[in-house]
């Protein structure tokens, strides 16, 4: 095999709670984390000069060490000793700084990739610990699927497959940075948090009115009070007809988990009319457990 082309799968939290600061500076969390079908193109390929080369249509995207699916490559190659040379392209379609895990499902992506390429014949948990060295979210994004979160996102037990939903995803022309999220998080002011076991009960009974009831997220406290339009994202979503909406992550992706493919379809449509908010994605809970699909 020369070549390998795979899909990194973005990712929606449906539940995350914070449970405290630890004494390394992170924080214990508590999440269920679910991938949609939304995915940027990754595409490998064996090279025969000992470098490695990545490129993606986003211009200003990093093409070097600061970008997580480079590091991915870097560590891969140096810690199993490939001579070969690898170049990576990448078709973002996740949009960048959006509390999608969009980065993190890349560098996951060129682990998992890298493994097949070459033969290494690592075990997902082996992927997973490698993944752990470059961020929280990397062990998560080889998993994928349906999922418990725990420890910083590094302590995951598998859930059943999320009943099928359609998703519209909201995401500004803003960033957000985690650590000024996390750092502005006062818990002892949260008046909400999820019910993270009832939330799983529902999951195991395929209850999507209990799904959509449970969604919470306590970093919205800090986000939505940064920017109070995500509030309006949320309001209009509801009016729009979606049964449940959420932030994703530490933001400022706003999303909307509607039952009917009409009605998301509709909402979708008459958000990308309004023509206000700069990504406007139209997805679904994504399941299979085949990988590269």
């Amino acid at each position: 095999m020369k070549e390998i082309r795979l899909k990194a799968r973005a990712k929606i939290n449906l539940t995350l709670d914070v449970l405290g600061r630890r004494d390394d500076g992170y924080h214990d969390l508590k999440m269920i984390m679910q991938s949609i079908s939304l995915y940027d193109s990754v595409f490998i390929k064996k090279t025969d000069k000992n470098n490695i080369k990545l490129k993606s249509n986003i211009d200003w995207l990093p093409s070097d060490e600061r970008n997580l699916a480079y590091k991915a490559c870097k560590v891969m190659k140096e810690r199993f000793n490939i001579k070969e040379g690898i170049f990576i392209e990448i078709d973002k379609r996740i949009p960048i700084s959006a509390g999608l895990a969009g980065g993190s499902s890349d560098c996951a992506t060129v682990l998992f990739g890298i493994n097949k390429l070459f033969n290494l014949g690592l075990t997902q948990k082996e992927l997973m610990d490698i993944g752990l060295t470059l961020g929280s979210d990397v062990p998560y994004c080889i998993m994928r699927g349906t999922a418990l979160a725990e420890g910083v996102g590094d302590i995951l037990t598998p859930l059943p497959p999320c009943p099928d939903m359609h998703v519209v995803l909201l995401k500004p022309a803003i960033s957000v940075s985690t650590a000024v999220v996390y750092n502005g998080l006062n818990l002892s002011e949260v008046k909400e948090r999820p019910d993270t076991e009832k939330v799983i009960e529902a999951i195991k009974n395929g209850d999507r009115d209990g799904i959509s009831k449970g969604l919470s997220n306590v970093l919205e406290s800090v986000t939505l009070s940064m920017y109070p339009e995500l509030n309006d994202y949320k309001k209009r979503l509801m009016e729009k007809g979606a049964n449940a909406t959420l932030m994703s992550g530490s933001g400022p992706t706003i999303f909307g988990l509607f039952y009917e493919k009409e009605d998301a379809l509709r909402a979708y449509n008459e958000f990308k009319a309004e023509g206000d908010i700069k990504h406007v994605i139209l997805t679904k809970i994504y399941n299979t457990k085949k990988r590269g699909g």
